[in-house]
């Protein structure tokens, strides 16, 4: 099963198996290898992330669309959760419907774009996405009594998915197990499922076909392939993964907003992890959501007790002050870039 959706795109990297092997290891197993509130957050975001930025490099690095409308699809999915938990109630169906729902507005929407905006150029169609998905920004932020506004929307999901559920008494490895356990491994297997029908969407003759369309549209056009065609599909399934993984932040964080789900940073982030892992790999979308996601949670943390044991130092403990992190991470993400042009990804299988 494994090795068949693998097929077309193994790691060819023993240092990247490895790597992957231990980010799927302490994934399966982080609230008992790293128990405590912040570390299962961080893991949760990490599995969110790994779908998210898989999801927009199947239009990026595989069909070479870009499209900065990415976080629309990502948050219809968290709202359609949150407006189902709203008015349907604090149940499973809720979720499901509020999910589905997301899902096929997103699918929707995306067709709508592709269908009137893919024949265009690619910077023509970069800033089209760029101008729908702050116009839906907008439209979120105004109707402030169904979407909440600026100050979003506070839900309650099953019980079975909170802490008020108390599986079995007592701890093991530090953790509690209760409905906040269930609610992980609902995110984990999720993604999970979600990463591997992405990855055997790619390693497809519907994938070989994008990546056809990436390196030459004229060619693939020539042979008999109707690329306009080929690139609505890709939107489609891209938009209906990004409003999963919305559906999934939603889920576990049992909040949405304007800022917490449609804004640009959010974006921006996106196009970073893609970078960072290596565009036109779903491997890369492993690697660059776990380096990106320990680096917004840790990193602040790091540079304070860094400081502190340089306290003694000339200069050193002023620029390695928590309150420079962003300036840091920006440092970091520039090298690894220039270090790594074709992503960590690339990068490993060139040196293997």
């Amino acid at each position: 099963m494994i090795v068949h959706l693998l097929a077309g795109d193994r790691p060819r990297s023993a240092a990247l198996a490895l790597i992957l092997t231990a980010i799927l290891v302490s994934l399966a197993f982080a609230p008992f290898l790293f128990p405590g509130t912040r570390s299962l957050e961080t893991a949760a975001r990490i599995c969110i992330f790994i779908v998210l930025v898989a999801s927009y490099d199947l239009l990026l690095g595989y069909t070479g669309i870009v499209s900065f409308a990415h976080t629309m699809f990502f948050g219809l999915g968290a709202y359609g959760v949150a407006l189902g938990c709203e008015h349907i109630g604090r149940s499973f169906p809720a979720l499901g419907a509020g999910a589905l729902a997301g899902a096929f507005a997103a699918v929707a929407l995306a067709l709508v774009i592709g269908l009137f905006s893919l024949r265009v150029r690619a910077i023509f169609f970069a800033m089209i996405t760029l101008a729908v998905a702050s116009a839906f920004a907008v439209l979120v932020s105004q109707f402030s009594g169904l979407t909440g506004g600026e100050d979003g929307l506070n839900y309650s999901i099953p019980r079975a998915l909170t802490p008020a559920l108390t599986i079995v008494e007592g701890e093991l490895f530090g953790t509690r197990l209760n409905g906040k356990l269930l609610n992980y491994y609902l995110v984990f297997f999720s993604a999970l499922i979600l990463f591997l029908l992405l990855l055997r969407i790619v390693n497809s003759p519907f994938g070989s076909v994008l990546k056809a369309i990436r390196e030459n549209d004229f060619r693939a056009e020539a042979v008999g392939y109707r690329v306009v065609r080929y690139r609505i599909a890709a939107t489609c399934i891209s938009a209906a993964a990004a409003s999963l993984a919305g559906s999934l932040f939603a889920i576990w964080l049992r909040y949405v907003g304007p800022d917490t789900v449609l804004s640009f940073e959010i974006m921006l982030d996106i196009l970073l992890m893609v970078v960072i892992g290596g565009m036109g790999t779903m491997y890369g979308a492993v690697i660059g959501a776990t380096l990106f996601v320990l680096a917004q949670n840790y990193l602040q943390t790091l540079m304070s007790g860094a400081s502190e044991a340089t306290a003694g130092l000339f200069l050193l403990p002023d620029l390695l002050n928590s309150d420079r992190w962003l300036l840091w991470l920006g440092v970091l993400f520039i090298l690894s870039v220039y270090f790594f042009p074709d992503g960590v990804v690339g990068r490993l299988r060139r040196s293997r």
